[in-house]
C-alpha cells in the first residue's frame, strides 16, 4: 500500500480516537459553564492544568523512548517490560509518597485539600496507561487503541451528565433511586469522581499488557531509554508550561477577586480553539510512528515534506472555518454569555495550535537522528517566552497577554525547529507553498473575525473561495494519495 495512504489511513482512526472523545468531552463544556459559575469553572481549569504537568513528568519521555527503541528491537519483549517495570515503579512511588505529602502538595498547587487526593490517584491511573497505549501505537492496533479512548470518555461524559444533571433532578423530585446519593455543593467534586471512574476503568481493559508479562528488566536498556527520554521529558515539561501554565500565573497574578472568573472566562473560549489542537494531535499520533518506521528508507525526507505540505493545507482550511462559524460555535458549547467576554483570544488560540502542529512535522530531524536534547531547548525557549509574556503583561492586558504568548511561543519554535535542522537533517519543504496557504488562511482569518466584525455571510465567502484555491491546486495530488490502487508487494 502507498505509504502516505497508509498513513492518512491511520491518522483518520486515531482521529477518531482523539477526535471523537474530545467532540465528546465537548458537551462538557455547555454542562460545565451551565452550572458552574466562571469562577468555579477558573477552579477546576487550574487543577488541570496541574492534572497535565503532573501526567508529563510520571510519564517522563518514556512514550516516545519506547518507539525508539521498540521499532528495530530484536528482543522487543524485553523492551515492553523494562518499560513497563519502569512506569509501575515510578508511579508507585509517587502515589505512595503525594499520599503522604497531600496537605504540602494542596499547599504547594493551591489545590484545594478536598480535591488533591482525587488529583493523586487519576494522575496515577493515567501514568500506568501509558506503556500499554503506546504499545498499541506501535503494533499498528489502531481500532482497539480508539475503542478504548472513546470508551474511556464516554464513561466519564456519561458520569458528569449523571452526577450534574441527573442526581440533583432526583434529589429535587424527591422520586425513588440515586437521589440519595446526591450532596450540594459538590459539583467539582463529581467532576473528579468522574474522570476516577474512567481511569481506573481504561486501566482495567489494558492491564492484560502488564498481567501476560514474562517481566525482565534490562538495566543497560533502561539507561539507554532514559538518556533518549530525559531530553523529551525536559521537552513535554515545557511544552505544558506553554500549554496549561498561563492559567496558573493567570490565577496568581490577578487580583484574587477576579482571578479564577478570569481564568475561567479564557479556558472556556480557550476550548474553541481546540478543534485545531484535536486534528494536530490526531495528526502527530499517526505520523511519529511512520517517522521512525521509514526513517531507514530510501530518501525518507521526501514523504516528510510531502506530509508536512498536506498537514498545512488542511490545517489552513480549519484555521479559517473555525474562525469564520466562532459566533455559532460559542452559542453551541459556551451558553452563558458570561464567558463571552474573552472570544477575542480565540483567532490567537487557533493560529497557536496551528503553529504547533507544524512545528510537530518539522521536528522529525532531531527525533529519527536521536538529537532529541535539541527538542528540549527549542521548547525550553517556547517556555520562557510564555512565561516572560505572561508575567510581564498579564497585570496589564490580563488574559489577552496569555493568548498573545501562546502564538509566540509556538511560533518561536516553529521558526527555531526549521532552522535548526536545515542543516543538520535537510528536508525539502516546499516553503513556497506553505507561506502561501498560511498567508492567505491567516489574512482570510483576520478580515472575517476583526476587519467584517465575525459577519457569516462575508466570513462564508471567504472559506469558499479559500476551498476553491485549495482544490484548483491540489486536487490532482490528493486524487494520487487517496485514489491510486496500492501496489503489490
Amino acid at each position: 500500500m502507498n505509504p502516505l495512504k497508509k498513513l492518512f489511513q491511520q491518522t483518520a482512526i486515531y482521529g477518531l480516537a482523539t477526535v471523537l472523545p474530545r467532540m465528546m468531552s465537548f458537551l462538557l463544556l455547555p454542562l460545565y459553564t451551565g452550572v458552574l459559575a466562571t469562577s468555579g469553572y477558573g477552579e477546576v481549569s487550574v487543577i488541570f492544568a496541574w492534572f497535565a504537568i503532573f501526567n508529563v513528568l510520571l510519564a517522563y519521555g518514556m512514550e516516545t523512548a519506547f518507539f525508539r527503541f521498540y521499532n528495530g528491537a530484536d528482543d522487543k519483549r524485553t523492551v515492553v517490560s523494562t518499560s513497563l517495570i519502569s512506569i509501575l515503579a515510578s508511579t508507585t512511588c509517587f502515589t505512595i509518597l503525594a499520599l503522604l505529602m497531600q496537605g504540602s502538595l494542596a499547599s504547594a498547587t493551591g489545590i484545594d485539600t478536598d480535591f488533591i487526593r482525587y488529583t493523586i490517584f487519576i494522575i496515577a491511573l493515567d501514568a500506568l496507561v501509558i506503556i500499554p497505549f503506546a504499545w498499541l501505537r506501535a503494533n499498528e492496533k489502531p481500532m482497539r487503541y480508539a475503542v478504548i479512548k472513546i470508551l474511556n470518555v464516554g464513561v466519564n461524559l456519561g458520569l458528569n451528565v449523571f452526577f450534574l444533571v441527573m442526581l440533583p433532578k432526583m434529589a429535587a423530585d424527591g422520586t425513588e433511586g440515586l437521589g440519595w446519593l446526591y450532596r450540594p455543593n459538590f459539583e467539582i467534586s463529581y467532576i473528579f469522581i468522574s474522570n476516577l471512574v474512567s481511569s481506573g476503568l481504561t486501566l482495567l481493559l489494558m492491564l492484560g499488557l502488564y498481567l501476560r508479562r514474562d517481566y525482565t528488566f534490562d538495566f543497560e536498556l533502561w539507561k539507554r531509554m532514559m538518556r533518549y527520554a530525559w531530553p523529551v521529558l525536559v521537552a513535554g515539561i515545557a511544552f505544558t508550561i506553554n500549554e496549561v501554565f498561563d492559567r496558573i500565573l493567570l490565577e496568581q497574578l490577578l487580583p484574587a477577586e477576579i482571578a479564577k472568573s478570569e481564568v475561567g472566562k479564557y479556558s472556556a473560549c480557550y476550548k474553541l480553539g481546540m478543534f485545531m489542537t484535536l486534528f494536530a494531535t490526531a495528526f502527530r499520533m499517526g505520523i511519529e510512528p511512520f517517522f521512525f518506521s521509514h526513517a531507514g528508507t530510501e530518501n525518507p525526507q521526501k514523504a516528510y515534506a510531502q506530509i508536512t505540505n498536506y498537514f498545512v493545507v488542511l490545517g489552513s482550511i480549519i484555521l479559517l472555518a473555525v474562525i469564520v462559524f466562532s459566533d455559532w460555535l460559542k452559542v453551541l458549547f459556551v451558553q452563558d454569555e458570561a464567558y463571552w467576554e474573552a472570544m477575542n483570544i480565540v483567532p490567537l488560540i487557533i493560529l497557536a495550535s496551528f503553529f504547533l502542529g507544524i512545528y510537530h512535522n518539522l521536528s522529525v530531524w532531531y527525533k529519527v537522528t536521536d538529537r532529541t536534547r535539541y527538542g528540549a531547548f527549542i521548547s525550553l525557549i517556547g517556555a520562557f517566552v510564555t512565561i516572560g509574556i505572561n508575567y510581564f503583561f498579564i497585570p496589564a492586558i490580563g488574559y489577552m497577554a496569555s493568548a498573545i504568548a501562546t502564538v509566540l511561543a509556538y511560533g518561536t519554535m516553529m521558526c527555531l525547529s526549521y532552522y535548526l535542522g536545515k542543516s543538520r537533517y535537510p528536508v525539502p519543504y516546499n516553503f513556497r507553498k506553505i507561506i502561501f496557504y498560511l498567508g492567505i488562511s491567516i489574512l482570510f482569518s483576520a478580515l472575517s473575525f476583526y476587519v467584517f466584525n465575525r459577519n457569516i455571510l462575508i466570513g462564508s465567502v471567504l472559506l469558499i473561495l479559500f476551498l476553491g484555491l485549495v482544490y484548483r491546486l491540489e486536487n490532482d495530488k490528493l486524487k494520487q494519495i487517496f485514489l491510486k490502487k496500492s501496489s503489490k508487494a
